[in-house]
């Protein structure tokens, strides 16, 4: 198995399309894809909210990456330096799954942002992945509420 590393800003159209292709419903066209590319460039350099770990593949590009960015809190016991972190995107190429890439590269990433500092980690996972989730230690939460909300041309809420 290939070890993880920490991606850097050159990764950021590697694990945008592995996000677009693999964990969204529909996946990204050209323009959005660099507007993904793009910022994530710019999130995962020194400094920024992003963190990434990846595993390369045999001939080039990603065989898979796990994705969080950190959110600052207000300090507590249980956040003592401030941090959280939302699991973004854990996404694993069809042809390298079953090897425990996605395992080893969100351990990966859980490790480095423990030494950051980071007590809080959420994330939302599809039915199929919650055991790996739940066997780094992850548990349900039925607290958790979302919501999506968009204004409309007349400048309300939808």
């Amino acid at each position: 198995m290939t070890d993880p590393r920490l991606a850097g800003p050159d990764d950021a159209f590697e694990i945008a399309r592995l996000r677009s292709e693999l964990i969204l419903s529909e996946p990204l066209d050209e323009a959005w894809l660099a507007v993904c590319r793009d910022q994530l460039a710019v999130r995962l350099r020194p400094g920024g909210d992003a963190r990434a770990c990846v595993v390369e593949a045999g001939g080039g590009g990603l065989a898979s990456c796990a994705l969080a960015f950190l959110q600052p809190l207000l300090p507590a016991p249980k956040y003592p330096a401030g941090l959280a972190a939302r699991i973004h995107s854990v996404a694993t190429e069809p042809a390298y799954r079953r090897r425990g890439y996605a395992r080893t590269a969100v351990a990966a990433l859980l490790d480095h942002l423990e030494q950051e500092g980071v007590t809080l980690y959420e994330l939302h996972a599809a039915e199929g992945s919650a055991p790996l989730y739940e066997a780094l230690g992850f548990r349900h939460e039925p607290a958790l509420m979302r919501m999506t909300r968009f204004r409309d041309a007349g400048g309300g809420n939808s």
